[in-house]
């Protein structure tokens, strides 16, 4: 199977992943941190898990409390954000200023 389309948001994502890969991450903790709303961030980690780039977890918690969705880089999705990050360490960070700036009437 081929490697997904890394848009710029793939490639945000991916560095928020990369900075610590084994962690496991919640949804809603990544679209805080990378500004991606929820109709573009959970695509983009579907088709990652799709690609065995992510692995991906139920955790229960609390009485009451759903169960969350969490994901993490596996070995396979840190080679690849690394090598990312590598080529090009400030695409995604430059495209996400830049995507922020239009929605948000010009002020980054």
């Amino acid at each position: 199977m081929k490697a997904p389309r890394l848009s710029p948001q793939t490639l945000l994502l991916l560095e928020s992943f990369v900075a610590r890969p084994t962690a496991w991450r919640y949804g809603y903790e990544l679209s805080r941190e990378t500004g991606l709303k929820s109709g573009t961030l959970y695509p983009i980690l579907m088709r990652l898990a799709k690609y065995g780039l992510l692995e991906t977890k139920w955790v229960t918690t609390e009485d009451g409390v759903p169960p969350r969705h969490t994901y993490r880089l596996t070995p396979k999705g840190t080679e690849l954000a690394r090598a990312q990050q590598a080529t090009s360490p400030s695409a995604a960070r430059a495209a996400a200023r830049a995507r922020r700036a239009a929605f948000s009437g010009g002020k980054a």
